[in-house]
C-alpha cells in the first residue's frame, strides 16, 4: 500500500518560514517525479512545485518562485517543500503527490497517490 505523509505544516507570523516534508512508504519515490500542491478554502488545488525522479528538473508557479524550494533525497525517500516570505495568502492545506512518470509533467492528471495534508497557516 503506497502512502505519502506530508509534516511540517503549522501556524506561522507573515514573514516566516517553514519547511514540510513528504515521507513515502509502498513506493519506490526514486522512480517517480513528486509535487507538491496546496488547496486554500473556495479555490481550486494548484500545483506550486514539481521535480523530476532524479531532481534534475524543477518547476516553480510564478507565485511562489524564489520563495518556494523543492528538493529530495531518494535515499530517504523523502521530498521536501522549503517555504520562505510567508504571505497570509499562503495559507492552504498542502499536499505531496507522487506522479505516474519519472518525468515532469504539470496536470494534476498525471499525479495518483496523495497524502492526506498538512495546514500552513499564515498570521499577518
Amino acid at each position: 500500500q503506497v502512502q505519502l505523509v506530508e509534516s511540517g505544516g503549522g501556524l506561522v507570523q507573515a514573514g516566516g518560514s517553514l519547511r514540510l516534508s513528504c515521507a513515502a512508504s509502498g513506493r519506490t519515490l526514486s522512480n517517480y517525479a513528486v509535487g507538491w500542491f496546496r488547496q486554500a478554502p473556495g479555490k481550486e488545488r494548484e500545483l506550486l512545485a514539481a521535480i523530476s525522479s532524479s531532481g534534475s528538473r524543477t518547476y516553480y508557479t510564478a507565485s511562489v518562485k524564489g520563495r518556494f524550494t523543492i528538493s529530495r533525497d531518494n535515499a530517504k525517500n523523502t521530498v521536501w517543500l522549503s517555504l520562505s516570505s510567508l504571505k497570509p495568502e499562503d495559507t492552504a492545506i498542502y499536499y505531496c503527490a507522487s506522479s505516474i512518470v519519472a518525468a515532469l509533467y504539470l496536470a494534476i492528471a498525471n499525479y495518483d497517490y496523495w497524502g492526506q495534508g498538512t495546514q500552513v497557516t499564515v498570521s499577518s
